[in-house]
């Protein structure tokens, strides 16, 4: 029986979905509680920072020799900024933490932390990128000029000459309002002190526990022996929760300096204003085409605001560089210049958020196709196959290699799902009607699984990558699976056992994986950028072969037969040809307790250790979305929304469509509904969930999914990672089907979210309003 390609339920659900999961909040029962004091400007000198004498307070002075947090990149056009643990002598964003109290309970903490008082020398802000990047601007660090962190840049030397010989010039600026992940569970910590180790165990809400360790160590100038880092249930994380935070810090610190356990645990308040936040771009584009509709080159200029700071381990280029070296996505772009710069302001820092400055490429770059079909006289998917990638390896013009895909197939295949000749005969019926339809289309690559090259590629002094994995068997003849990945809802354990089952040939549910614990597990980079299952996964392919080898050692002395001539399949080795054989377990029992007959695996036992690190590799989409716009409101409704995926070999299907809905539900989110709003004072106005719209399944739309395999040499598993593709594509079909829709009006749409309010404004702009008259145009992609 192969467990490959079957959809199991998830071996990790029936825990969570009885109530029985234990999050970090969970292990804070007996706990001192930890509170922060944030501060309430953008930006300011720090005069004072008092309480009475019956309030103790943990302010930098007391913290004493602790360092600050300060990622950095080998590369001399990034500017690195060195994050105080507690904000010192000035603060840089609101809510910034200055100083921390204790408490025994959470109401006492909270009641302690408001009797300290601050006095902070306001100055005026730097909040947007106009404000941030204008001549004379103040400064968010005196070492970074123009308040740039980072600004690199890549020439082709032919781009003059394409942009000069262009038949069309389309050039645009596109818009991404500035989002938070919002992790059902905030960010949380439990930090207990060992009076007999003098360790600290630290429970934390975080996606990879090694990397803590090793952040927290670094800062604390302690050995990494002295801190355990454990991520138990995790309620979320999409990048959020990826970095060091400086409030794990000070947890660390209390629970060795006090000799007890701290808990911290986050409010939404706090998490919608304090913890990273994600997406603040703008993109200046230009894209020359020829009189065939065929890309020439693009020119984009990318703006970034990363915030006060830098995150840790993947700094503030994370956003910037990405949206350089990914920009051509899935087409053939000849000739390419690009500027992307990473602009600090006195907002809260930047970090991964899932997809990583592609969902913003994507949309530009979809949206310049549109326009140009739309310049040229060509169909949406006419210019779409004139300039998609389909021969492979294909390597960009910035040298990404791009292995086998199926970028023109996904689309045709999406066509024929939704049947573009009948949604615009039905377009022009509900024109005539006075009803707004339209149709958007998003065609993307998605760099799955990337290995060291990829990361070390952006000069990365922290260089995440490969994976290990340590399998082994005990007497019984169950196996433990010890992974570095730290997965927070992914089903991973559930597909790493399937790939490891079939490989030795037992039942996944006699496979146990452990994970998340950096006492228990090897080192490794957590869960990212669609990495687990491709890299976490081949470490387990590699490990699972080896162990099946020598549990065929075994077999072959016992039943007398040359290991070649043995296979394991349902948990049984036997020879092949014959129904001799015996049970895996058995033959487990065996290598421990006669071991003196197994010289050949003596030093190994029953265990294997593998190590996978590969360049990465590219899944690939198209979606389409049909959506109304109801032009009295601005009310846009999906009427329907299709995927074609293709993300290799599917281990659990199952768990491969929840990723994809779940990706396109924040697809969709980015696209309409979510924005962290500053006032110009750098005061958030989205500070709870009534301001910040988070969709419902109200709002969200069944999604139709339909899968393509194309395997690949570039994973061992032939699995393709496919975590962020959802929240990649999405946004660009659904802008799409609303330009397309407003398109009879004049309108096109180059911001996200596109809100109600801004649609009602464009449509104003355009001197139209709810009641005009515009005759049905020809159905094509809007201008």
């Amino acid at each position: 029986m192969r467990w490959v390609g079957r959809p199991l339920p998830r071996y990790e659900d029936p825990v969570l979905l009885r109530g029985r999961g234990r999050y970090t909040a969970d292990l804070a029962q007996s706990a001192r509680i930890l509170r922060f004091v944030r501060s309430p400007l953008a930006r300011g000198n720090i005069l004072a920072v008092s309480s009475p004498p019956d309030v103790p307070i943990i302010t930098p002075a007391v913290l004493g020799d602790v360092k600050p947090i300060c990622p950095r990149l080998d590369r001399p056009d990034y500017v690195p900024v060195a994050q105080p643990i507690l904000a010192d002598e000035r603060v840089t964003y609101v809510g910034e933490p200055i100083a921390a109290v204790i408490a025994g309970t959470a109401a006492e903490a909270e009641d302690l932390a408001e009797q300290v008082t601050i006095e902070i020398e306001a100055e005026t802000p730097v909040v947007t990128l106009d404000q941030a990047l204008a001549p004379g601007a103040p400064l968010v660090h005196d070492i970074a000029p123009r308040n740039t962190l980072i600004d690199a840049r890549f020439e082709t030397p032919g781009i003059a000459a394409a942009l000069a010989a262009a038949h069309q010039l389309i050039e645009f600026t596109f818009t991404s309002g500035r989002q938070s992940a919002v992790p059902l569970e905030a960010r949380t910590a439990v930090a207990a002190f060992d009076a007999a180790t003098g360790r600290v165990t630290l429970s934390a809400s975080t996606q990879m526990p090694h990397l803590l360790r090793t952040g927290i160590a670094d800062v604390l100038g302690i050995a990494e022996s002295e801190l355990r880092v454990i991520a138990p249930e995790v309620g979320g994380g999409f990048g959020q929760k990826m970095a060091l935070i400086p409030e794990y810090v000070v947890a660390v610190w209390a629970a060795r300096h006090f000799a007890c356990t701290v808990a911290w645990i986050e409010d939404r308040l706090e998490n919608l204003t304090a913890s990273f936040h994600a997406r603040d771009q703008r993109v200046h584009l230009r894209g020359a085409f020829d009189a065939d509709g065929s890309l020439l080159a693009i020119d984009a200029d990318i703006q970034c605001n990363v915030g006060a700071y830098s995150n840790f381990p993947a700094t503030c280029g994370v956003e910037p560089l990405m949206a350089l070296a990914d920009m051509p996505g899935p087409y053939r772009v000849p000739e390419y210049r690009a500027r992307a710069r990473g602009v600090a302001s006195n907002t809260c820092p930047m970090a991964p958020y899932r997809g990583v400055s592609r969902p913003v490429i994507t949309a530009a770059v979809e949206r310049l196709m549109d326009c140009a079909a739309a310049r040229l006289g060509l169909d949406v998917l006419a210019i779409r196959r004139r300039n998609l990638t389909a021969d492979f390896p294909h390597t960009s013009v910035t040298g990404v290699v791009q292995d086998a895909g199926s970028y023109r197939e996904a689309m045709e295949a999406a066509a024929r799902v939704v049947d573009f000749a009948e949604f615009r005969a039905r377009q022009q019926t509900a024109r005539a009607d006075g009803r707004w339809l339209g149709l958007g289309i998003s065609v993307f690559a998605e760099r799955t699984g990337p290995g060291s090259p990829a990361f070390a590629a952006r000069r990365m002094v922290i260089t995440p990558g490969f994976e290990r994995v340590e399998l082994a068997m005990d007497p019984s003849g169950f196996l433990e699976a010890r992974i570095g990945s730290s997965p927070h809802g992914q089903g991973l354990k559930t597909s790493l056992a399937q790939l490891i089952a079939d490989e030795i040939g037992v039942v996944p549910s006699a496979i146990r994986v452990v994970a998340g614990d950096t006492d228990r597990s090897p080192y490794g980079w957590g869960t990212f950028a669609s990495r687990s299952l491709v890299i976490a996964g081949g470490a387990c392919k590699l490990a699972a072969a080896t162990l099946r080898e020598r549990l065929q050692t075994v077999a072959s002395q016992i039943l007398e037969a040359a290991a070649s001539d043995i296979e394991i399949s349902d948990g049984r080795a036997f020879v092949r040809g014959t129904d001799l054989g015996v049970e895996v377990c058995q033959l487990a029992r065996t290598a421990y307790h006669q071991s003196h007959r197994f010289p050949a695996i003596a030093e190994t036992g029953l265990s294997a250790v593998a190590t996978y690190d590969p360049y990465g590799t590219f899944s690939n989409a198209c979606h389409i979305a049909v959506v109304e716009v109801d032009v009295a409101t601005g009310q846009v409704t999906i009427e329907r929304f299709v995927v074609v995926e293709d993300a290799g070999r599917l281990i659990n299907p199952m768990i491969v469509d929840g990723q994809v809905h779940g990706g396109v539900a924040q697809g969709i989110a980015n696209a309409l509904y979510e924005q962290v709003v500053y006032d110009d004072g750098g005061n958030i106005l989205t500070g709870s969930l009534a301001d910040y719209l988070v969709p419902t399944m109200a709002e969200i739309p069944e999604i139709e999914i339909h899968h393509l395999e194309t395997l690949t040499e570039a994973s061992i598993t032939g699995a393709k990672g496919v975590g962020e593709g959802g929240t990649i594509g999405a946004p660009a079909a659904v802008l799409n089907a609303v330009s397309d829709a407003l398109a009879p009006f004049g309108v096109g749409i180059f911001e996200m979210p596109i809100t109600p309010q801004r649609i009602l404004q464009l449509l104003r702009k355009a001197g139209c309003t709810a009641s005009s008259s515009v005759a049905p145009l020809a159905g094509r992609g809007s201008g």
